[in-house]
């Protein structure tokens, strides 16, 4: 026979034993911090990751300061880490704009509350909206450069600055190559896009520029900046050029070694995943705010609750932003 289990008719929550909250925190908080505690732990194995593997090949990492240079109606203009600067502040603002709505909410003044919230997704699509502005410039890429069959990335210079292969490159491709589309192509298949510049092209244009010089992507010890070599080292190092790399992908990369835009990729649209989910949902508690619902509630613990996920997503972007572009 089993035993028989009483059943409490007290009127209190069954929560951690009738109706005792932890850390005077509700159920929802609750969950909310587990998951925050969660994802922290996600974030710090991808972030360890790319520390290590960054450690690894720290003799051809990529150099920030090289790679985030654009800034929106600046083009042509050297603004290294400007932008991802304003980015960041504008994430900061939005947890300002947050916690203002949070406070408001423990005041029960509506209008205030949904004043703050609006602004905060505001600050939130301009931060995603970046992110996917960066995003299509790294991507495109700045400069070009070409990868050799050893796999080593080959940059240009001139006077000791990097630039762009239409800076010396010229006339048209000399291999007569022309994009495949399904009217053309084999098969009727359209292959993926082709580079501007044939290799035999860009070998010519360097040997008919004498100030012209190859970089390599190992960094110099001493300098702290990638290694130029000299007319006769460059022009051994482009004979044995396979592809002509313009921007970067999941399987090549302009700026250097192609793990880093991997991880680019992966870690920061993660980040801007959790944020774009963080401006859905509070979309969906702003109208309910204008709605008065919590208002007839009595409190706005939603807001709470949504405030701080959006922090932690804040303090992610703090690490990422250190990771990436700082260190």
């Amino acid at each position: 026979m089993g035993a028989n289990i009483a059943i409490p008719t007290d009127g209190k929550e069954t929560w951690s034993g009738g109706g005792i909250k932890p850390f005077g925190a509700s159920y929802g908080k609750m969950m909310m911090w587990f998951f925050i505690v969660s994802d922290a732990l996600t974030f710090s194995g991808f972030l360890a990751a790319y520390g290590l593997t960054r450690f690894k090949f720290i003799d051809s990492w990529p150099i920030a300061d090289e790679v985030f240079t654009h800034f929106p109606g600046l083009h042509g203009v050297h603004a290294p880490m400007y932008y991802v600067a304003l980015m960041t502040f504008i994430l900061i603002v939005s947890s300002v704009t947050m916690v203002l709505a949070v406070d408001a909410g423990h005041q029960m003044k509506q209008k205030k509350v949904a004043w703050y919230m609006f602004a905060t997704i505001i600050f939130g699509i301009i931060f995603v909206g970046s992110q996917a502005w960066e995003w299509k410039n790294f991507i495109n890429g700045s400069y070009g450069a070409v990868k050799t069959t050893d796999g080593k990335i080959l940059q240009f210079v001139k006077d000791g600055h990097q630039i762009a292969l239409s800076d010396f490159v010229v006339g048209e491709r000399t291999d007569g190559r022309v994009q495949h589309q399904r009217e053309n192509g084999l098969w009727f298949e359209k292959e993926a896009t082709i580079s501007t510049y044939s290799i035999a092209q860009i070998q010519d244009s360097y040997k008919a520029n004498s100030d012209i010089q190859v970089r390599t992507e190992l960094i110099d010890p001493a300098t702290k900046q990638k290694t130029i070599l000299s007319r006769e080292e460059g022009l051994a190092q482009l004979a044995k050029t396979k592809l002509v790399v313009e921007g970067a992908n999941l399987e090549v990369n302009e700026y250097g070694n192609t793990i880093f835009a991997d991880f680019f990729f992966f870690i920061t649209g993660f980040h801007g995943f959790h944020v774009f989910s963080g401006i859905i949902i509070n979309i969906i508690i702003f109208f309910n705010v204008v709605l008065g619902t919590y208002e007839r509630r009595g409190h706005y613990e939603m807001v709470e609750k949504v405030g701080l996920y959006w922090h932690f997503v804040d303090l992610v972007w703090v690490f990422v932003f250190t990771f990436f572009y700082l260190v």
